[in-house]
């Protein structure tokens, strides 16, 4: 079992994220920390605890961390996740759930350094890039981190030529991507490329909610507004769900293929959340990342399906 810090801001793709990874014997979730991106980070902390309680998992700990970008103004995304950051949902909030006065980067500078943990980010890389400032060791402890932002072919979702994530806090983003190339580490980069391929139809919907009315009528519950989201801007007949697949890469690496290349994130001008590939060498640099670019959907549904419905 490896264990994981799930870095997030839920976010409707976020939470359907945190239940794969609760339902994968394969991962031990030993905190989930909260960035400012879909939802305002507090709104985020309160829709991981409804996730956690949905999932009667009250007793993973949730850290707040970040509440904006590091240079930009905030932009949220509730335009694309609801109101509430969960499709409209609207889910009582989870009684008697106080914010620890522990922050996200305490939590993250403390497990790390104890050894063998890896983080999953699914959101914009604040905290990350906060970990580095504060305690650059625990920042190079982790095991294996998987983001999931970015785009090399794709084209964005937010300009385009960049994924929100990366374009939320492009400054973070750069100087995570920085530091790992300056102490020859590597983030696989799960970005649009693959994350579009990943797409929750009315028809697996369907057949989720008929296998498990309860789980399946969940997830309907706090997907309905992200299919409206999806038809309206981009005439898609469902809805990526970009972040489980992060997860589900964590668990097999075979679902995903790429390459590895030395990449940059861009941070101004008309191309600001760029992540620049250097698929070419062009700069005879080692890599820094992994970035994936061919996804095995029939494996990633095979996973989701089995473990959060049991079909």
């Amino acid at each position: 079992m490896q264990k994981v810090i799930i870095d997030c801001d839920p976010g409707i793709d976020d939470s359907l994220a945190i239940m794969l990874a609760l339902k994968s014997p394969e991962i031990e979730v030993v905190g989930i920390t909260i960035v400012a991106g879909n939802s305002p980070a507090e709104m985020g902390f309160r829709n991981a605890k409804k996730i956690l309680s949905f999932m009667g998992r009250l007793d993973v700990p949730v850290y707040i961390g970040a509440q904006k970008p590091r240079v930009r103004d905030y932009i949220n995304a509730l335009d694309t996740h609801g109101e509430d950051g969960l499709g409209e949902s609207f889910l009582p909030d989870v009684p008697d759930q106080d914010i620890p006065s522990k922050t996200a980067v305490e939590f993250m500078s403390e497990i790390l350094k104890s050894g063998d943990v890896s983080v999953i980010a699914l959101g914009p890389l604040t905290n990350l890039a906060e970990l580095i400032d504060t305690d650059l060791a625990a920042f190079l402890s982790i095991k294996r981190l998987v983001s999931m932002g970015g785009n090399f072919r794709s084209h964005g979702n937010c300009s385009p030529v960049a994924e929100y994530n990366y374009w939320e806090d492009p400054d973070s983003a750069a100087l995570v991507y920085d530091t790992l190339y300056e102490n020859h580490k590597k983030i696989e980069m799960v970005g649009l490329d693959v994350t579009r391929e990943i797409v929750l139809t009315p028809e697996i919907l369907g057949k989720m909610k008929e296998a498990n009315p309860k789980v399946g009528g969940f997830i309907e519950k706090i997907t309905y507004f992200y299919f409206k989201f999806h038809w309206e801007w981009e005439h898609i007949r469902g809805c990526v769900i970009n972040d489980p697949l992060a997860v589900a890469q964590f668990i097999d690496p075979d679902i995903l293929n790429g390459l590895e290349a030395f990449t940059q994130i861009e941070t101004g001008g008309i191309s600001i959340g760029q992540s620049v590939v250097d698929s070419m060498g062009f700069y005879r640099k080692d890599s820094n990342a992994v970035i994936y670019t061919e996804v095995d959907k029939q494996k990633f549904w095979d996973m989701f399906l089995k473990r959060i419905i049991k079909l």
